[in-house]
């Protein structure tokens, strides 16, 4: 009896060992109560301190507060580089990414991603006056970029013969531009003119220069763990459905900011 007892016990102890290790990513936040969530901190307007309330606003952090409210948890957010961000996803240290993260092949070995949710180019920010026009113009010249960033071999492969400076940040690119240690940052053109009209005088600088390439940006979730990526697809399917994501868009993009950015794309929908 003390047998059939003790093996009851250990059987048990293994059914619930394997009930934790195959938990979902859903039933780990929900049970913790809180979606802590991987934006930048100094990437305007998509994730930076609010000087006002010493906060980190932005339109990315507005995506990861719509998921954390569907979950029915509070938000809690990490800032992550665009070095870092993978890394602390893959390791746990975050659920979720909304990063100004571009969806690329060679970054689905480590993490999966939603579906698109944001659709920006690869452009060129450079002084007023500058001879830096295209890409074409770099070669010769060093370009500053963030470390960790699709922009980096972007900008390679549009001018093989520049050289690419790559910075912690946008914001130290920028900076290294005005002090003269490279011509140009390179990014997607909604950063670049998020740079640009957080500067003291944003009519000293342009955004110049074609499309270096396409950049969808989309969330970063847990590797293999389906359940909750199509949860993330559902909110941003159904935000878009209903016209909450528009509202949101406009809110940091539309024609009455300093970041406007027509909504020329469709998000990748599909029905119930």
């Amino acid at each position: 009896m003390r047998k059939l007892t003790f093996l009851a016990v250990v059987a048990l102890s293994a059914l619930l060992l394997a009930s934790v290790a195959t938990a979902g990513k859903i039933e780990e936040i929900k049970q913790r109560g809180v979606l802590i969530a991987g934006v930048k901190d100094a990437v305007v307007p998509f994730g930076y301190v609010d000087e006002k309330t010493n906060k980190l606003v932005g339109f990315d952090v507005d995506l990861c507060q719509a998921v954390a409210d569907k979950l029915g948890v509070k938000l809690e957010l990490k800032s992550v580089t665009s070095a870092t961000r993978i890394p602390m996803l893959a390791q746990g240290s975050v659920d979720i990414l909304a990063a100004t993260m571009t969806h690329k092949f060679q970054r689905d070995d480590v993490i999966d991603f939603s579906i698109t949710y944001f659709m920006d180019g690869q452009k060129l920010l450079v002084k007023k006056g500058s001879s830096v026009k295209s890409a074409a113009d770099l070669a010769g010249k060093k370009v500053g970029t963030a470390k960790g960033s699709t922009s980096e071999q972007n900008i390679k492969n549009a001018q093989p013969k520049c050289t690419v400076l790559s910075f912690e940040g946008y914001p130290q690119a920028f900076l290294a531009m005005n002090q003269g240690k490279v011509a140009a940052v390179t990014t997607d053109s909604t950063i670049l003119l998020g740079l640009k009209n957080s500067a003291a005088n944003p009519n000293d600088y342009e955004i110049v220069g074609n499309y270096i390439s396409d950049e969808p940006y989309a969330m970063g979730v847990p590797e293999n763990d389906s359940d909750f990526r199509d949860f993330v697809n559902k909110v941003l399917v159904d935000m878009w459905n209903s016209g909450e994501y528009k509202k949101m868009y406009d809110k940091w993009f539309g024609p009455n900011t300093n970041y406007y950015l027509p909504l020329d794309w469709k998000m990748e929908t599909w029905p119930e």
